[in-house]
């Protein structure tokens, strides 16, 4: 299954959950974003012929981030742009989530292995703003 998550019209995130299953490729972003996220499922033997990527000259103002839950199960909220909490979903093992707009942050509720994937270099002191989590007693689990 695949959700989306949209808040005042603009996509907060996209989830492909571990249960996802459909035939040949299928890519799930605009084209306009700086991360593309796509399935592909093809069968033995199937050939992606070799290739190189050209360069391509590309201004990017954003950070978009891919992360891959290898192991565990952790809470995921969301926030505006303003810092104001969203809502939470629960990520597992096998989901990859684009986060592409708004704030985020996790609470792993068990032991977990996580893989992000972003736009480099990261510039520690430019690249991102921290604040307080949502208290626990105003979470909304989507």
């Amino acid at each position: 299954m695949i959700e989306q998550i949209i808040h005042e019209g603009e996509m907060l995130s996209i989830i492909i959950r571990n249960e996802y299953n459909s035939s040949g490729i299928e890519f799930f972003t605009p084209n306009h974003f700086s991360q593309q996220l796509g399935y592909m499922k093809r069968n033995k033997d199937y050939i992606i012929k070799p290739h190189v990527h050209k360069p391509v000259e590309r201004k990017i103002f954003d950070t978009q981030e891919v992360i891959i839950i290898k192991s565990g199960k952790a809470r995921l909220d969301y926030y505006d742009d303003s810092k104001q909490y969203i809502n939470s979903t629960i990520v597992k093992k096998g989901d990859i989530i684009l986060l592409a707009n708004g704030g985020h942050g996790l609470l792993m509720l068990e032991e977990c292995e996580i893989v992000e994937v972003k736009q480099g270099p990261y510039v520690e002191d430019k690249d991102k703003v921290r604040f307080e989590p949502v208290l626990d007693e105003k979470v909304k689990i989507n």
